[in-house]
C-alpha cells in the first residue's frame, strides 16, 4: 500500500510512504524504515520480511530521487538544505500518521540504514522523548566534526542501538562513538557495536538485536 501526503512543504512532501505488516488499527507496535541513499521504500519493506513480527506494521517513506540530502552528512547542515529539513518533516508526518491511529512513539521503533540511519538518528537527538527504540544501522548524528549536538528534551531511558562497521567507507568510527556520546547526555540508554572490517551493509547481529527490541515491546 502506498499514500501520499496532500502538503507541499518541501522535496519528499508529496512521495509515497509504502506499508507493510498488520493494520495501523490492529498493530500492538510499529516500525518507521529509512533508507539510505540510493535506496528506496520497497528495499526497506524487504528487511521487514526478514524482521517479520505477527503484530508489527511497518511503514518505509520514499525521499526524492532516492536521496534524503544531497552531500555527504558530514558536510555543514545548511548546504543539504532545504532536504534535511524536508526529510525531517516526513518523519514527523510517519510519526503523527501512527498517533492518530492510536499507535504511540513508545511503541514506535525508528530505524534507517546509512543515509536513513544518519536521518533516524538526527530526528529522534532533535525530537528526544521516549521511544519504543532508534536503530541506527550504520550511520551517526548529522553535522561537520565541529558539532555538538545539545538538543533540549530527554530519551527517558529510550533503547538506542548503533552497529556499523569499524572500517566504513562512508560512516567515520569516530563519528559514531560522538553520536553515542550525545546520546547517553541525552538520556538513551545506548548500545553500540563495531564490526570488524564488515563493509557497509547489515549483519545478523544487527538482526537479532532488533528482533529482540520488538519483542520487549510487545511481550512476544
Amino acid at each position: 500500500m502506498a499514500e501520499r501526503a496532500t502538503s507541499a512543504i518541501g522535496p519528499h512532501q508529496g512521495q509515497p510512504v509504502l506499508a507493510a505488516g498488520r493494520s495501523l488499527e490492529s498493530a500492538q507496535g510499529a516500525m518507521v524504515l529509512l533508507h539510505g541513499r540510493g535506496g528506496t521504500a520497497q528495499s526497506m519493506l524487504s528487511l521487514a520480511e526478514e524482521l517479520a513480527h505477527p503484530t508489527f506494521a511497518y511503514l518505509a517513506p520514499q525521499a526524492a530521487g532516492s536521496s534524503w540530502y544531497p552531500l555527504s552528512f558530514l558536510a555543514p547542515v545548511e548546504r543539504n538544505e532545504p532536504y534535511l529539513t524536508s526529510a525531517l518533516a516526513t518523519v514527523s508526518n510517519v510519526l503523527r500518521r501512527l498517533t492518530e491511529a492510536g499507535i504511540s512513539q513508545k511503541q514506535t521503533i525508528l530505524l534507517g540504514f546509512s543515509q536513513g540511519a544518519c536521518l533516524a538518528l538526527e530526528f529522534a537527538a532533535r525530537n528526544a522523548h521516549l521511544y519504543g527504540g532508534v536503530v541506527g544501522l550504520s550511520g551517526g548524528l548529522i553535522g561537520p566534526d565541529d558539532t555538538r549536538w545539545e538538543y533540549p528534551g530527554s530519551f527517558e531511558n529510550t533503547p538506542i542501538f548503533l552497529g556499523c562497521s569499524d572500517v566504513d567507507p562512508h560512516i567515520p568510527k569516530g563519528r559514531v562513538i560522538e553520536s553515542a556520546d550525545a546520546l547517553e547526555r541525552l538520556g538513551a540508554r545506548v548500545t553500540t557495536r563495531l564490526y570488524a572490517n564488515m563493509g557497509h551493509t547489515v549483519n545478523q547481529d544487527e538482526l537479532d538485536f532488533v528482533r529482540k527490541l520488538m519483542a520487549g515491546l510487545t511481550g512476544k
